[in-house]
């Protein structure tokens, strides 16, 4: 049952950290009071349309815009050769390089040749918006079509079309990196020595984001001042800020980045662009406002998507089903260009994790990077974290099917013991926490697991087929700290920035450099802040997604912003109660040591009666009529908060599902659902994001799948041919959890945003092949369409 919230002045200040208080973004969102990009408006505002490739691979023979310049109402049409004229550099940079990691040029308009169908080849900017669109239809541009390819397995064949000419290099290939990670010859042995063993070959199908707002910009240079503010749909505007300026060749301190209400991301707007610096290099040229709203159709073209793997995994046991070994080969589409932070989420945020929670003494993880001819693929919710975990848990579940052991007891033997933390893995990370048998146990309970398995062997008697799928899941959150990232790659610091202001009435401006799109920060954080300050939580306000009025930011992505951009509010709140208390002390007339802190009241030990509140101390801090020696007046702080490593959420989730051998539909019958998070701050927000993950889960499970032709057109290029799921596609979830914190944040949270759609996919499959498992179908690729469970049952030996 869903969990009922609270007004937050029912809640006392000492009881707010933990509190399910309601959110206060809604009301604002949901009567319509918010703003969000596109609904920025200026009477000098000029509008942009970008002309994109219709074809996947193509050489450019022509650009005539000379219709589209003469047509009323439209300003300027632009080309890469104008672009090229102003000495702009133009090029978008990959933020994270491995070794030997090829990074071909990023126009952001194509030259001589188009890569993938969206690739942008020139621009019009009109008086209207409409204006703009129709004008795009006058460019006449002449291509040569070429052949393409857009499986990563194929794009590494030596006769495969190629998508970029390496000049520096006699080898001319599409691989863009050849990475891995563990003991090869360990885990050689461990199958050497191996009683038994499984393999599957599996696909993680690319996806499309659906955020509700697709991609937007505002632009408006001012030429007397040599400033460029950028309104934009972002996860991370101080990272967008930077971007922008290697790209316009713009001093950062001379652009200002702004993120309105921004409709969802789910780790697609993290990424830069050409659009939004198109739009910015406009306004440039033309001296005003320029606005930019991508169309959906744009957004499924363009956004970078998600996933896109081909993978041969194996496990190896020994006698009594303990596993000792994992062996991966995978190869991760990138599309035609690196995106952003493209090189780290098949590589790092991928291999790391194909220990899932299991003791495994030996892997061993190849990965092939291919560019392919298709959008750039990066970062989506889980990023990497998904693509591990189904992995590990399809061959988890073929372990057990091979032992002839029941799923949950084989995982159960496997787990990493609750005395094993800290836990080193083969794959180079530590788990920070955890104990999973009582995860187990509790999702066990929740679907009543013996009575359902004596259900399903009935059922099965009349010819009914009940599955129930697993999904034991980990992730990792918070990635940090910085140094590390940048041994590992990263072109970029992972720490996160946090001010907290106390103003002379005692009110509370709280800064984040993270970016809240949807995620309930502006709630979480003022929880955090007051629990801190013993403040009231409504004298509390959170700012985040500016530029000019946070110091610096990382953003919010890969659930951490609780983990490192909580952390910093919680450093600076602790600093600034160790001022007041300098203070205190010394209007007090007493040492800082005999001062103690509860609640927002600073008292002398053993004289509660000689007190401040630490409103009265901020009061005093800004009056400076009686400071102590030293101490400067005001009452604010920052932090920069860098993590000493990752933390990693885990839980169980549990599918039970029927199916119809005949006709291939799924039923949802139940849905478990629990999670460890760590400490929870606000535990509705909590329950909110496992249920949005779920649902993104079940829908790469059963529904979402981005289709290339073989030349490189996306024949699933609208929402009548991606199938984004339902309300009615989404099955009741019970959900629960447990607590165990972490120990390398001082709030000992976890993370949530990305748990539900790390768990959900394989919990799914699993069920489904479990139902079909007399039929001996072990694996069906996602998404299970009711065709693909037809044709499974009716190949299969015992089907046919």
């Amino acid at each position: 049952m869903s969990m009922d919230t609270i007004e937050a002045d029912e809640v006392d200040v000492s009881d707010v950290l933990g509190s399910a208080i309601e959110r206060r973004e809604d009301p604002a969102l949901i009567t319509g009071e918010g703003t969000y990009t596109d609904d920025i408006q200026d009477p000098e505002m000029a509008h942009m349309a970008v002309l994109r490739s219709q074809y996947g691979h193509a050489e450019i023979e022509s650009i005539d815009t000379s219709e589209a310049e003469a047509m009323d109402g439209v300003i300027a049409v632009y080309t890469a050769e104008d672009i090229e004229e102003t000495g702009t550099p133009g090029d978008l940079p990959v933020g994270w390089l491995l070794p030997n990691l090829k990074t071909p040029s990023h126009p952001i308009l194509a030259k001589d040749r188009v890569r993938y169908q969206g690739d942008g080849v020139a621009v019009v900017v009109a008086e209207e918006r409409y204006v703009a669109q129709d004008a795009l239809d006058r460019i006449d541009v002449e291509y040569d079509r070429l052949d393409a390819v857009v499986d990563p397995k194929a794009a590494v064949d030596e006769s495969a079309p190629q998508v970029h000419e390496w000049e520096d290099s006699d080898v001319q290939s599409n691989q863009a990196f050849d990475w891995e990670i563990g003991d090869g010859d360990a885990t050689d042995e461990a199958f050497e020595n191996a009683a038994h063993t499984v393999s599957v070959d599996l696909e993680n199908q690319r996806l499309i984001p659906n955020a509700m707002e697709p991609r937007a910009t505002v632009a408006e240079y001012k030429p007397g001042t040599e400033e460029l503010e950028v309104f934009m749909t972002s996860q991370n505007p101080h990272l967008h800020r930077q971007l922008m300026s290697a790209v316009l060749g713009v001093p950062e301190h001379k652009i200002r980045v702004v993120a309105p209400e921004v409709g969802g991301g789910f780790g697609s707007k993290i990424h830069h662009y050409p659009d939004e610096a198109l739009t910015s290099w406009c306004s440039m040229q033309l001296k005003r406002p320029v606005k930019w709203q991508a169309t959906r159709s744009e957004t499924y073209l363009t956004d970078a998507h998600g996933r896109d793997h081909i993978t041969h995994g194996e496990l190896a046991m020994d006698e009594d089903g303990t596993i000792t070994g994992m062996r991966v080969k995978t190869y991760a589409g990138m599309g035609a260009y690196l995106s952003t932070f493209a090189p780290a989420v098949p590589t790092y945020l991928y291999g790391t994790l194909l220990s899932g929670q299991y003791d495994i003494p030996a892997i061993h993880c190849n990965v092939i990077g291919a560019f392919t001819n298709g959008a750039p693929v990066d970062a989506y919710r889980g990023a990497g974290r998904p693509e591990a975990i189904y992995v590990v848990e399809r061959l988890v579940t073929l372990g057990a099917r091979e032992m002839g052991m029941d799923p949950a007891e084989f995982r159960r033997q496997n787990f990493v013991p609750s005395d094993g933390f800290p836990h080193e893995t083969p794959v180079a990370v530590v788990y920070d926490s955890g104990d999973y048998e009582p995860a187990l146990d509790k999702a066990l309970e929740m679907v009543d697991y013996e009575a359902l398995r004596e259900r399903q062997a009935e059922l099965r008697e009349d010819g009914r087929y009940l599955g129930i799928g697993f999904s034991s899941y980990i992730e990792a959150c918070g990635l940090a700290p910085s140094e590390l990232a940048g041994q590992l790659g990263a072109q970029a610091g992972l720490w996160e920035s946090g001010l907290v202001r106390v103003h002379p009435t005692g009110k509370v401006t709280a800064f984040s450099g993270t970016s809240g799109h949807g995620q309930g920060h502006e709630t979480t954080y003022a929880q955090i802040v007051s629990d801190e300050l013993g403040i009231p939580y409504d004298d509390i306000e959170i700012v985040e997604g500016d530029t000019d009025e946070i110091p610096q930011g990382m953003g919010t992505y890969g659930s951490r912003s609780a983990a490192v951009g909580g952390s910093a509010l919680v450093t600076s709140s602790q600093k600034v109660v160790e001022k007041a208390r300098k203070i205190a002390a010394h209007l007090l007339e007493t040492g800082e040591e005999d001062i103690e802190f509860e609640n927002g009241e600073f008292s002398v030990t053993g004289a509660p009666e000689r007190s401040m509140t630490i409103q009265e101390v901020a009061q005093q801090a800004y009056l400076a009529h009686n400071m102590p020696e030293g101490v400067e007046p005001g009452l604010e702080e920052t932090s920069f908060y860098d993590p000493d490593n990752f933390t990693f959420p885990f839980g169980t989730h549990v599918a039970v599902v029927e199916v119809d051998p005949e006709s291939g539909e799924i039923e949802f019958e139940q849905y478990a659902a629990v999670d460890d998070v760590g400490n929870q701050i606000n535990p509705k927000i909590v329950e909110g994001q496992v249920h949005g993950g779920i649902a993104q889960g079940i829908g790469q499970a059963l529904y979402e799948q981005a289709v290339y032709d073989d030349n490189g057109t996306l024949v699933s290029g609208s929402m009548q041919d991606y199938a984004v799921p339902k309300a009615e596609h989404i099955p009741h979830m019970d959900t629960d959890d447990t607590v165990t914190p972490s120990p390398h944040n001082p709030l000992g949270v976890k993370g949530v945003g990305e748990a539900g759609t790390i768990a959900a996919p394989q919990a799914v499959v699993n069920a489904v092949t479990d139902a079909l498992s007399p039929f001996g179908v072990d694996h069906i690729d996602m998404p299970i369409t009711e065709e693909k469970v037809w044709r499974a049952v009716n190949e299969s030996e015992e089907g046919s």
